[in-house]
């Protein structure tokens, strides 16, 4: 039987990591549709391509991805951008956003899953929502001011970002994320990128409102329920306020 259990969680392991680099290429892919086949003038999809590298997703893999969202070549990116409004247990308001090249298979899916949680999609929640560009990036030097940095690179606010919240942000660094106009993202990044800061994500997202106050035991329903959107396929990103 131990031998069964290992097996099963190294199957499980070997999926998970299968849909994490299938998650990383389409953000690629995406971010080249966006932005354009060149990383140096597209922040998106710098911090895509050296995320996808530090998970140790093959070149050539990178580099299909990169072709197929700008369009170069015959193979070029059909995925279509969905958004889904709903509500998490303990009515936590969620955004889950979807990549797929099958609305009719996918739909019906993210919905099932919604109703697993018992509660059903509901309609436009979107209003609880601030609509934001989202920079997240560190520094080596963890005693950068990081308020001036943000007025330097045009966001309107920012707020420490340490290795607890972000696995991407090296320990002992100055981690912060910028919040900034939707339009912004782009000009954000990039005098980041150009002085002294590491970009890891640069992305059009979604901020609550406001937090819900919840106990341990709800926000580990909320957590079981927001993993099981994630752990679609399709899913791309899960917004949710907590």
């Amino acid at each position: 039987m131990g031998r069964q259990w290992l097996l099963a969680k190294r199957e499980v392991n070997s999926l998970r990591k299968s849909q994490a680099t299938g998650k990383l290429l389409k953000e690629i892919m995406v971010a080249a549709k966006h932005g354009g086949p060149d990383p140096d003038g597209n922040a998106r999809l710098f911090a895509a391509v050296e995320k996808a590298r530090r998970e140790s997703v093959p070149r050539d893999n990178i580099e299909r991805a990169i072709k197929k969202g700008s369009g170069v070549g015959a193979d070029k990116m059909t995925l279509e951008h969905l958004a889904f409004e709903g509500y998490a247990p303990h009515k936590v308001p969620v955004i889950v956003e979807v990549l797929t090249d099958n609305h009719n298979r996918t739909a019906p899916e993210i919905r099932v899953l919604f109703k697993k949680g018992q509660l059903g999609v509901s309609g436009s929640n979107k209003f609880l929502f601030d609509n934001v560009g989202l920079i997240e990036a560190y520094h080596k030097d963890p005693a950068t001011d990081i308020e001036a940095a943000a007025i330097e690179a045009g966001a309107n606010e920012v707020e420490p970002l340490g290795h607890d919240k972000n696995d991407d942000i090296p320990e002992g660094s100055g981690g912060a994320r910028f919040i900034a106009d939707r339009t912004a993202v782009h000009a954000v990044s990039q005098w980041l990128s150009q002085n002294g800061w590491t970009v890891v994500t640069s992305e059009v997202g979604y901020i609550p409102k406001n937090i819900p106050t919840l106990s341990d035991e709800q926000r580990a329903e909320v957590g079981e329920f927001l993993q099981s959107l994630d752990d679609h396929d399709d899913v791309h990103r899960v917004w949710a306020a907590l």
